[in-house]
C-alpha cells in the first residue's frame, strides 16, 4: 500500500506513544528533502526522519544511520534556530489527510516561550516540509519554497501565511457518524474501492480493495465488517510486508486482497518502513550524491570509447604498409620510365608475376621524390603499429577501471560516494573543488559481511580502494578470492581454506550480484586462493591479476543476498 491517510494516522499514534514529550537534541538535513531530529525521551534517543521525497515522502522512526554535509543547508540551519533544545508537546494529523502537525515549545533569544509549528505534507512530488510561527500563522521556512509563478493558490515562502493545501468534501473513515455509515453502505448501489477512495478521506487503492473485500464478505453486515477492520488497524497491528509478483507492498495489518506469495512480520511501522524503503530511498540517495560523478563517467566512458574506434582504425590502416613499400620499390627500379610531372604511372608488378600495378603520382615532385614519399608512409605505418597497440592497452585498461566505479556506484550506500569521489580526485579524473586544498587521507570504510549457510565469513568489497585493502592485506593466503569473470565487480572473499561446495556456490552468488552483471543469468565467477593474486606495479585500485582460477557459474538470487547478510 502507498503512505495513505490511514496509515499516516497509524504512524502518528506510533510517534505520539515513543517520542511525544520529548526534548529535541539533535537537527541533521543528510539529502536535500529529508530531515532527522533526534529526540531523548524516556532516557532513549529516537531519530525521527521526515521526507519530502517526490517518491518517498514519509514520516517514521529509523535506525538507518546518514552521512551528513560539511555544510549544513540554510532549511537545516533555520530549524537549528527556532527548535534545537524545545520540547516537542503533541503530534496531531488533520483529519485523515497526509498533513501531520508537530507542536514545539522552545524558548526565543530572550528567553520567552515560545509555540512553534513543524509541518509536514506527504503529497508526492508537492511534499514539504514546513516551520511555523503558530501565533502569527506565518510560515518561517521551508524545505521547499514555492512562489506565486508556480502556485496561483498558495505561496510557500517565508514571511508568508501559512494556507492548508485544497481539500475536498469527504468523510473521515476513523470518525465517521456511526448511523451516517450505516445508511451510506446499505443505501449505495456502486459499492466499490472507487467509490471508498471518492467517499472517504485518506484511503489508498490497496486499503479500499481491503476494505471493499471485507464488506462484500459479509454483505449483510457491511457496518460490523467495517468496524472489525477499524478496530484491528488501530487494536491488532502486525506491520506486514507483502512480496506480490515480485513487487513489495507494505500494510499496518495483513491485507488477505493481495494474495500475497510471501509475507513478513515486523515489530513496529517504522521498522518495517526502514526494511522496505533501505534499498528504494537509498540507491535515489547514492543518485542525489553521485549525479556529478555519474554524468562525468559517462562523458569520459563515451571519450574513451570514441578514442578506442580511432586507434582500431589507424590499426586497420597499417595493414597497407607493405603495399607503400612494394609501390616505392617498384617506382625505385623503374625511374627511368616515369615522365615527369605524371600523376599516375603503370609498371609491371615483379613481385606478382609482371602484372601491371597503376601508382598514383605528386606531379610537383619527381619520380625519386615519389618513391621516397611511399617509403615515408610505410616508415610511419609500421612505426605506429607499436604505438597504436600500446595505446589500444591503455585505452582498455582505463575503460575497464571507469566501468569498474559505475559499476560500484550502482551498489554503493550513500557513505560509499564520498570515498569513490576521493578516488577520482586522487586518480585525477575529477578536480578537488573543495576551498582548502589540504590533501586528506581516504578513510576505508569495511566490506559487507555475510555468513554462507554452514556458519562461515564471507566478505564483500564494495568500492576499488576496499577490494585492495580485503585482498591484498585483510584476507589470508589460503582464503578463497572470488570475481565475476573478465567483468567489473566486488572482490569476495571466503574465510576458509577449504570452503564446501554450498559455501562456494553461495559466495559466487554473492561475487555475481554484486557486479555489472547482477540482473544476468549464468554469470561465470572465477575463484583462486589468494596467494595467487598478485598487483602489477603502478596499477589503478581495485586491479589485480590471478593464474590457476577455476570457473562457477551461477545466476543471482536477491533473496538468497539478504538471507547470507549478516
Amino acid at each position: 500500500m502507498s503512505f495513505d491517510g490511514v496509515f499516516t494516522h497509524l504512524m502518528v499514534e506510533e510517534l505520539n506513544q515513543t517520542i511525544t514529550d520529548g526534548r529535541l537534541s539533535k537537527i541533521q538535513q543528510p539529502y536535500e528533502h529529508e530531515i532527522m531530529l533526534v529526540f531523548r525521551n524516556q532516557g532513549k534517543n529516537h531519530t525521527l526522519l521526515l521526507s519530502a521525497h517526490p517518491s518517498f515522502s514519509r514520516i517514521q522512526l529509523t535506525t538507518i544511520s546518514y552521512q551528513n554535509p560539511k555544510t549544513p543547508p540554510n532549511f537545516c540551519m533555520t530549524l537549528r534556530k527556532y527548535l534545537e533544545g524545545s520540547i516537542l508537546e503533541k503530534i496531531e494529523q488533520v483529519e485523515n489527510d497526509r498533513i501531520i502537525h508537530f507542536y514545539f515549545s522552545s524558548r526565543n533569544e530572550l528567553g520567552d516561550l515560545e509555540n512553534i509549528l513543524l509541518i509536514v505534507e506527504l503529497m508526492g512530488r508537492h511534499s514539504n516540509i514546513l516551520l511555523v510561527n503558530q501565533a502569527t500563522g506565518k510560515i518561517l521556512d521551508a524545505v521547499k519554497h514555492v512562489g506565486s509563478s508556480q502556485n496561483t493558490y498558495r505561496q510557500i515562502l517565508p514571511g508568508s501565511l501559512y494556507r492548508r493545501p485544497p481539500q475536498r468534501e469527504q468523510l473521515n473513515p476513523f470518525t465517521v457518524d456511526i448511523k451516517g455509515l450505516h445508511a451510506l453502505l446499505a443505501t449505495t448501489d456502486d459499492l466499490s474501492p472507487q467509490f471508498l477512495q471518492t467517499s472517504f478521506q485518506g484511503l489508498g487503492k490497496d486499503t479500499a480493495q481491503e476494505l471493499f473485500t471485507r464488506l462484500m464478505i459479509q454483505p449483510k453486515e457491511k457496518l460490523k465488517a467495517w468496524q472489525q477492520f477499524f478496530t484491528e488497524l488501530t487494536t491488532q497491528q502486525a506491520p506486514t510486508l507483502s512480496t506480490v509478483k515480485q513487487s513489495e507492498l507494505f500494510s499496518p495489518i495483513p491485507f488477505p486482497s493481495l494474495q500475497a506469495e510471501k509475507e513478513t512480520s515486523f515489530h513496529t511501522l517504522s521498522e518495517l518502513l526502514d526494511h522496505y524503503y533501505s534499498g528504494k530511498a537509498e540507491k535515489d540517495r547514492v543518485k542525489q550524491q553521485a549525479g556529478e560523478l555519474i554524468r562525468k563517467l559517462s562523458a569520459d566512458i563515451n571519450k574513451l570509447k570514441k578514442k578506442k574506434k580511432n586507434l582500431q582504425k589507424d590499426l586497420k590502416a597499417t595493414e597497407s604498409a607493405d603495399e607503400y613499400r612494394l609501390k616505392g620499390e617498384i617506382l625505385t627500379t623503374f625511374l627511368h620510365l616515369v615522365k615527369k610531372s605524371s600523376t599516375n604511372v603503370i609498371l609491371e608488378n615483379y613481385y606478382d608475376n609482371n602484372q601491371p600495378i597503376e601508382i598514383a603520382l605528386n606531379p610537383a615532385l619527381s619520380a625519386n621524390q615519389n618513391a621516397q614519399k611511399y617509403f615515408h608512409k610505410y616508415t610511419k605505418l609500421r612505426n605506429g603499429i607499436s604505438e597504436i597497440n600500446k595505446q589500444l592497452i591503455l585505452t582498455e585498461y582505463e575503460l575497464l577501471y571507469l566501468d569498474s566505479i559505475v559499476a560500484q556506484l550502482d551498489i554503493a550506500s550513500p557513505g560509499d560516494v564520498e570515498v569513490i569521489r576521493e578516488e577520482l580526485i586522487h586518480q585525477h579524473y575529477i578536480k578537488d573543488k573543495r576551498k582548502t586544498k589540504k590533501k586528506q587521507k581516504i578513510k576505508t570504510s569495511k566490506p559487507e559481511e555475510f555468513v554462507s549457510s554452514d556458519g562461515t565469513l564471507i566478505l564483500v568489497g564494495k568500492n576499488n580502494l576496499q577490494n585492495d585493502q580485503l585482498t591484498l592485506k585483510t584476507a589470508n593466503k589460503q582464503d578463497i578470492w572470488l570475481h565475476a569473470k573478465d567483468i567489473p565487480g566486488s572482490h569476495v572473499i571466503i574465510r576458509s581454506n577449504t570452503p564446501t561446495e554450498e559455501t562456494l556456490l553461495e559466495a559466487a552468488q554473492l561475487a555475481a550480484y554484486f557486479s555489472k552483471y547482477r540482473l544476468s543469468s549464468q554469470v561465470p565467477v572465477d575463484y583462486v586462493p589468494v596467494k595467487l593474486i598478485r598487483k602489477p606495479n603502478g596499477a589503478k585500485p581495485g586491479y589485480v591479476i590471478y593464474e590457476g582460477q577455476k570457473t562457477l557459474y551461477v545466476t543471482p538470487e536477491e533473496e538468497l543476498i539478504k538471507k547470507l547478510k549478516k
